[in-house]
């Protein structure tokens, strides 16, 4: 473990969140996809990026997938390994506001315990989604092939099945994907998401 005494944060030196959001002419934020694996989180994620950024917007995207291939793929899926994921997830995000950017990630993010990690980390700044689809339409889609895997016994831990899914009672919007097209979900999540993304008014000089 590192000596937090060696430890000498230079956040107050750095230029701060309020200029860059001003420069990219929007209000940063954390859009946060969670539901089950074949549930279209990582569809709607990327369709939403691509169209705000058709709108001029600054994002960036995280994905499970592509996290667990570097910063994360030392964690494994036993609950524990999935909360400290997310931890490190919501802080790297952190930093992306910071940045003055939309940040838009997608993760299983199953249990409420997690999910309160995340919100605990992001506070206000987060807009938790959940992408809602029944576990067997998401098996029927299969689109990694993970189901069957599960079925199988080639994937240990396997959310839904031998591993738990709490429905939430704390998301922010709940779209579902269940026999509903992409673009009418993706407008759904659109018009919510956008009104937040306005920059903040600029404050009206005091007179004496």
């Amino acid at each position: 473990m590192t000596n937090s005494s060696n430890i000498h944060p230079i956040f107050d030196r750095v230029a701060g969140r309020a200029e860059k959001e001003a420069r990219f002419g929007q209000r940063a934020r954390v859009v946060w996809f969670f539901g089950l694996s074949g549930s279209g989180k990582s569809t709607l994620a990327n369709a939403l990026e691509r169209k705000l950024m058709d709108d001029g917007r600054a994002t960036c995207l995280l994905d499970g997938d592509n996290v667990r291939t570097g910063l994360n793929r030392n964690l494994g899926f036993t609950d524990e390994d999935r909360a400290e994921n997310i931890r490190r997830i919501a802080e790297v995000s952190r930093l992306f506001i910071d940045a003055g950017l939309i940040c838009i990630n997608s993760f299983i993010t199953p249990l409420e315990e997690h999910r309160q990690i995340a919100r605990s980390i992001l506070g206000e700044n987060l807009l938790l989604i959940h992408v809602r689809c029944s576990f067997e339409t998401c098996a029927a889609r299969d689109v990694k092939g993970l189901y069957r895997k599960a079925r199988d016994g080639g994937v240990a831990n396997f959310t839904g099945r031998d591993s738990g899914f709490d429905e939430p009672g704390d998301a922010d919007l709940t779209v579902s994907t269940e026999g509903v097209p992409l673009e009418t979900s993706l407008q759904r999540v659109y018009e919510w998401v956008r009104p937040a993304l306005e920059p903040a008014a600029p404050s009206s000089p005091t007179t004496t």
